[in-house]
């Protein structure tokens, strides 16, 4: 089979493997649609701790062509999308339902304490209970089903109460979705700080009430006279100086959702007097849960989620290269390949 192998730091090679054969526990699926993650981008550039080759690639869905002599919820021709986050199911973290937390999490092509090949290939060894069958969705929606369980997990987090006022500071892929989770959780106004305007334009599209272009006004000084006091704001960029914007944009009895993925030595000042006196909380989010998955795939089957939007270009398997050049350059918005093109 044909695979995207990451041989080095800026490496990419096509490459003809063995195509996998399931275990017992295991399907085999034949990967039609995978998105590009910037996950994906940092282990291409060497930001994560990435033993090479491996092949990358974690957002994705496909058919059964293949199923282990355990499994029997499902059979060939099953169309379903893969959840990559496998956990040890023996820890205090999975025990307690936090699966993402897990202390020995395996991952499909991601981040975690152990990565194994992912769906940057034609096709994938899967756990069984990695798997949720999507029916007649067509497989480009389908591979939001990962990044759509982080973003609900975020969601969860916030323990959002209808009709409450949201600021998502940053509008890219995944600023976008999370503006649809909100919107969908029921959210009351929704306002975007994004210094883009073509992303402005689509968060406008996909549910914002309101955007402001941080470059030409204070989000600190226009969103509170736009809206009033924000109960919760959302940093979806992943810097210090937006988490710290966010934070400040956070009323009384507010939350603060870290959301964007920081660098690991940043660091940012908060007032442990504001914390306390105006009941301000500043939570985080990461990965995603069998749960928040399954209820991504419902809401995607349920046309909640505008996924066409946001995909901007599509490759096959020798276009991985280039939707990274473009991710470096801020181009457009998500990326998917399709391995069989």
């Amino acid at each position: 089979m044909k695979s995207a192998q990451l041989t080095d730091t800026h490496t990419v090679a096509i490459t003809d493997t063995a195509k996998p054969r399931p275990d017992a526990d295991e399907v085999l699926v034949e990967i039609h649609a995978c998105g590009v993650c910037t996950t994906d981008l940092h282990m291409y550039h060497g930001n994560l701790d990435v033993d090479f080759p491996t092949v990358p690639g974690h957002e994705s869905a496909g058919e059964v062509v293949a199923v282990g002599s355990d499994v029997d919820a499902y059979e060939v021709g099953d169309r379903v999308a893969i959840n990559p986050s496998v956990p040890c199911h023996e820890c205090r973290a999975c025990k307690a339902g936090r699966e993402n937390l897990c202390h020995d999490l395996t991952s499909l092509g991601g981040a975690a304490k152990h990565v194994i090949d992912g769906a940057f290939a034609e096709y994938a060894a899967v756990p069984v209970g990695n798997l949720e069958p999507i029916g007649d969705l067509d497989y480009r929606t389908a591979a939001f089903a990962e990044p759509l369980g982080c973003v609900i997990n975020g969601v969860d987090q916030v323990d959002l109460t209808s009709g409450e006022t949201v600021v998502v500071v940053g509008a890219g892929f995944i600023g976008l979705l999370l503006v649809q989770a909100l919107r969908a959780s029921g959210a009351g106004t929704i306002v975007v700080s994004e210094p883009v305007d073509t992303r402005r334009e689509v968060a406008k599209a996909v549910g914002a009430d309101h955007t402001i272009d941080p470059t030409v006004t204070d989000p600190t000084t226009v969103i509170p006279n736009l809206v009033g006091d924000v109960d919760i704001a959302v940093e979806a960029v992943g810097l210090p100086q937006t988490i710290a914007q966010a934070h400040s944009l956070t009323g009384p009895g507010g939350r603060t959702l870290i959301f964007g993925v920081p660098p690991n030595d940043a660091t940012i000042e908060l007032s442990p007097y504001d914390l306390f006196f105006e009941e301000r909380e500043v939570v985080s989010s990461y990965s995603l849960t069998p749960d928040t998955f399954a209820r991504a795939v419902r809401l995607l089957q349920n046309g909640r989620i505008d996924v066409d939007t946001l995909v901007t270009d599509e490759f096959g398997l020798t276009g991985l290269e280039t939707a990274f050049d473009q991710m470096e350059d801020n181009r457009g918005l998500k990326k998917i390949i399709y391995p069989a093109r």
